[in-house]
């Protein structure tokens, strides 16, 4: 039984601590509540905006940016103007305040990110960011760990699409993935670091 034991409980608690420790059950299924009710799955999912028309920074800058209440108020001071719900970007218009909206997705500040590259590089948002455009909450999907962002680094073709279908939530890949893998590394060649420098700099 001793024996027994000092084998079963050293086990048990490594793998304790592995799974309730790591980012699939401390950041999978983060959602806050922001300060206005934004639903992606009406605005990207049904009335078809694309990424970009919010986060305009992804393709050239390090951060996704958060849109500016302007961007909001270009269809809002026609759809929704009086909404309670919208009261308090009508606010943040008028006043110049910026919006506080709640960080869903957050890499720890010693890790070097840029989503430029990777939009370059054909990632889809949905490889990280998951079926945003059926989301009325936006929720962390992926961990976002070392070791979720190395597997794509040491093998990036499976994750790779065209250029033009990055935004594109509803895109399949062709039945031969390793066909369009090759083609897309033929006309943009990636090497993405997997060396701790990479990342940690």
């Amino acid at each position: 039984m001793a024996a027994v034991a000092g084998i079963l409980v050293p086990t048990l608690a490594i793998a304790g601590v592995w799974y309730y420790f790591s980012p699939w059950y401390t950041d999978v299924g983060y959602r806050p509540v922001q300060p206005v009710p934004y639903s992606h799955k009406l605005h990207v999912g049904e009335l078809g905006l694309d990424c970009r028309y919010c986060h305009a920074s992804v393709e050239i800058s390090a951060v996704a940016n958060i849109p500016p209440t302007q961007t909001c108020m270009n269809c809002h001071t026609t759809a929704k103007k009086d909404s309670e719900k919208l009261a308090p970007i009508r606010e943040s218009f008028a006043s110049g305040r910026p919006m506080h909206w709640i960080r869903v997705h957050k890499l720890p500040d010693y890790a070097y990110f840029t989503h430029r590259v990777h939009v370059a590089a054909g990632i889809g948002c949905v490889t990280c960011h998951g079926r945003i455009d059926q989301m009325e909450v936006v929720t962390q999907m992926k961990p976002l760990s070392m070791s979720w962002c190395l597997d794509c680094h040491r093998d990036p073709g499976p994750n790779r699409r065209p250029v033009s279908e990055v935004t594109n939530m509803k895109w399949t890949p062709p039945r031969d993935v390793g066909a369009l893998a090759a083609q897309l590394d033929r006309e943009r060649p990636v090497h993405p670091p997997t060396d701790c420098s990479g990342c940690h700099r």
